[in-house]
């Protein structure tokens, strides 16, 4: 068993003393090992794996093959298609992440396209936890692009305030305003800022900062160095390039602590943008 295994606090509720089973209409059903549970039920803390076995239970007189899934909930399978030979029972391992208040199903399909389910329900304990984190920054082809890992046990909306600062002052401030996201716990989403706007020619150094309720907070930034060599040709057009580029990082050199890097940003196709992309 995992230590986060361990951490988390499994409770396998009993409803009722006779449990019904999920029955398909050919002889087989899909139950919690054991006997006597309805559904399969767990409390922990965040992150914690909930490790417990279904059972497929053929009563027929004829093999059946079943395919296993999660709905509503993240079910990772020992085995997700299972073949049952008659009057026999095949009991399969699975996990489930606690990320949060969540109800679901386990889910089975034999080959006929039968289907029986067991439900599932995950309840996350403890204090509640207000956290998040915003990584991967990147300046790219007119945006921005960042992903938000939510790091508590809370659904998050979060708010975003975007600043940078060229060679000669700031080129970029946006207030904060929240974005039209929901973050569950646990939850990592891959967003984009747009920036149409963005200077010519210089050295940028562009900071996102992100809050939500509860006082979560972090702040995270990227690099960007622009030059317009498109707008330049021949060898002339190349030495006022090379110079421009020249006097642009010599003058960030001068404005930056000692150690601090630079990175040269070139246009990568992505997605169309929508001002908050997953």
């Amino acid at each position: 068993m995992t230590s986060a295994a361990r951490v988390l606090l499994v409770s396998l509720l009993l409803v009722m003393t006779a449990a019904p089973s999920a029955s398909a209409a050919d002889g087989w059903a899909l139950v919690p090992s054991g006997g006597g549970r309805p559904s399969f039920y767990a409390e922990g803390a965040p992150g914690a794996v909930l490790q417990d076995t279904v059972s497929v239970v053929n009563r027929s007189g004829r093999v059946v093959t079943v395919r296993l899934s999660g709905s509503g909930v993240p079910v990772a399978f020992a085995a997700a298609r299972v073949r049952v030979p008659a009057r026999t029972r095949a009991d399969v391992p699975f996990a489930v992440s606690a990320r949060g208040d969540r109800r679901g199903e386990i889910i089975a399909r034999d080959q006929d396209g039968r289907r029986a389910a067991v439900p599932v329900r995950l309840r996350v304990g403890g204090p509640a936890l207000s956290a998040l984190t915003v990584e991967h920054v990147a300046v790219r082809a007119g945006r921005i692009t960042y992903d938000l890992v939510n790091r508590g046990t809370t659904v998050l909306v979060p708010s975003l305030a975007v600043q940078g600062d060229g060679v000669f002052g700031p080129v970029l401030d946006r207030a904060p305003r929240a974005l039209p996201v929901r973050l569950r716990p646990g939850q990592r989403l891959h967003l984009a800022e747009p920036w149409s706007d963005r200077p010519a020619l210089d050295s940028v150094d562009v900071r996102l900062t992100v809050t939500a309720a509860g006082g979560a907070h972090d702040s995270a930034g990227a690099s960007a160095l622009f030059v317009p060599w498109g707008a330049v040709t021949g060898v002339a057009g190349a030495v006022v390039a090379g110079g421009a580029l020249f006097l642009v990082r010599g003058l960030r050199r001068r404005r930056r602590p000692a150690g601090d890097g630079e990175a040269l940003e070139s246009p990568c196709a992505d997605d169309e943008l929508t001002g908050a992309m997953t």
